[in-house]
């Protein structure tokens, strides 16, 4: 058991002033002496370059800022964006620039792309739960990953199995909701939501059926526990000045972190030790259709490079793209119906009318999986503008971050210096009046559609899948699968809050994760 440190202060510093008082003052005053220079250390930068700018960017506070408003920090970010489109917070060694100016977004993103890389700062950082996989690394290991998953995500096949897939977990998460629904009982269905994209990667990427759905698979739920923590634990190293001191003594926030990746490593490494299993069983059949098959294939031709750790680190990336995102945007996609009821009885019209055209109306789950064709989602123009005005306020990544390799000056005039920290805000940026209008705060799909045909934005602008040479290869992905989940729900079931009146927060992360899920009632619509 370990006790508090003031615990441990109030008992032993009247105790040795009882015995030796002079070697108490001296203690005393070497712990103050440390503070002192720790204070001295963390807030020297701060004041020099408050006094000498010099044409950066404005300077709101030193990065302990971020600690103190962490739990809310996004929120804290946007009210300082609506002031300073352009700012920064200092750190004893460098600045953290944050941006949420879209002609400064494209210039980092891709007109001096090369600039901006993840950096080791931020690699150092993610490295233990990300490794080396591609929203991590720079250079010739994400040339290699982006040039795989182009291709994978360019093919047909990867397409129509997907689709196969995304309507059959479809389906059981409506019969799962279904038996809550009969009994009245609440849910929470960002849980549920997770479970299904989970299965979904799972199936699409590694060819395993998890059945998380069902509750069956206990390690796969274990998995999905330890990697949230993990991600939320790395994600607090931004803001802990002393988190490399306690990853050293593996205490506090970093025990957790090394424990919750221990349980995320041995998942996925068991995962690869299967497929490989499961490919020499079947060598016969090599064309298989998952992701982590194809890659293994390309492990067999270069060995060396493409260890069981680079499959681990290309593995977790997909499990991050293919069930985080599309699960923590729906999440948030059916909280504002709820809040919303006349834009999701919209929906739910558009949905039925663009499905039934293709053949009548749907009795059962299967039946109306097989009546979302591509052609039929293609329809669901105001479906795509709600997802993505829900991404516009709820970006699935809300702040991503690069580094500069050298001086630059950004399109504003502001000047950037090597090792500065460079990040665009998503979830600020779709807070922005100077941005979307004084309607910005609002939900609105309309905002999207043009003589009822969806128009996207800018992605310099609705930064949600980034832009330029980094821009999210899933995105097309993750917009079939989230319309075909959506689709399902708001075909079959209305939703309402369990409690109206509560504002539901986030989780501060790496994705944009609701804190303590989404809890509501489902009622069947026919």
């Amino acid at each position: 058991m370990m006790f508090p440190l003031s615990f441990l202060t109030t008992i032993f510093i009247p105790i040795g002033f009882m015995f030796s008082p002079s070697f108490m003052l001296t203690i005393i005053g070497i712990l103050a002496s440390i503070l002192a220079l720790l204070l001295s250390l963390l807030f020297l930068p701060y004041f020099t370059e408050l006094m000498f700018s010099n044409h950066r960017p404005p300077v709101v506070g030193p990065i302990t800022n971020q600690l103190i408003h962490f739990q809310k920090l996004y929120d804290y970010m946007t009210e300082i964006a609506k002031k300073h489109p352009t700012f920064r917070f200092i750190t004893p060694s460098h600045s953290e620039v944050y941006t949420v100016d879209p002609v400064n977004v494209e210039y980092i993103l891709k007109t001096n792309f090369a600039n901006y890389t993840k950096g080791e700062y931020n690699n150092g950082i993610m490295r233990d739960l990300f490794g080396e996989g591609i929203f991590a690394v720079d250079g010739a290991k994400w040339r290699h990953q982006r040039k795989l998953a182009s291709f994978e995500f360019s093919t047909r096949n990867l397409r129509d199995f997907s689709t196969a897939v995304f309507r059959s977990n479809g389906a059981k998460l409506v019969k799962r909701i279904s038996l809550l629904a009969a009994d009245e009982k609440q849910m929470n269905l960002q849980d549920l939501l997770m479970k299904s994209t989970l299965d979904s990667i799972f199936k699409v990427g590694f060819g395993f059926d998890l059945d998380t759905l069902s509750g069956s698979d206990d390690a796969s739920n274990r998995f999905m526990k330890a990697f949230d923590e993990s991600n939320s634990l790395v994600f607090w190293r931004f803001v802990d000045l002393l988190w490399k001191v306690k990853r050293f003594f593996n205490i506090g926030a970093e025990a957790g972190v090394k424990q919750n990746v221990r349980m995320v490593d041995n998942f996925v490494y068991e995962l690869i030790r299967n497929k490989r299993k499961q490919m020499k069983n079947n060598e016969a059949q090599r064309d298989k259709e998952d992701i982590l098959s194809r890659f293994l294939m390309e492990s067999e031709n270069d060995p060396v490079n493409m260890s069981d750790k680079y499959l681990r680190d290309i593995s977790l990336s997909f499990v991050i793209a293919g069930k985080d995102t599309s699960a923590n945007t729906l999440t948030w996609f059916f909280y504002m119906l709820c809040k919303h009821p006349l834009i999701q009885q919209k929906i739910a019209e558009e949905v039925k009318a663009a499905a039934t055209e293709e053949a009548g109306d749907a009795t059962s789950m299967d039946d109306f999986g097989l009546k979302l064709t591509e052609a039929a989602l293609e329809k669901m123009h105001y479906l795509h503008a709600a997802l993505s005005e829900t991404l516009r306020l709820y970006p699935a990544v809300p702040l991503d971050g690069k580094s500069a390799v050298k001086d630059d000056v950004l399109p504003d005039g502001l000047k950037i210096k090597k090792g500065d920290g460079v990040g665009y805000m998503a979830y600020p940026m779709g807070r922005m009046t100077y941005i979307w209008g004084d309607d910005a705060k609002e939900f609105r799909p309309e905002r999207w559609i043009n003589d009822g045909v969806f128009r996207p934005e800018s992605p310099f602008k609705f930064t949600a899948f980034q832009a330029g040479p980094r821009i999210c290869l899933g995105k097309e992905f993750a917009y079939r699968q989230m319309k075909i989940l959506a689709a399902f729900l708001v075909y079959f079931f209305k939703f309402k809050l369990v409690d109206e009146s509560k504002e539901a927060t986030y989780r501060t992360m790496f994705t944009l994760h609701m804190d303590k899920g989404l809890d509501l009632y489902a009622f069947r619509r026919f």
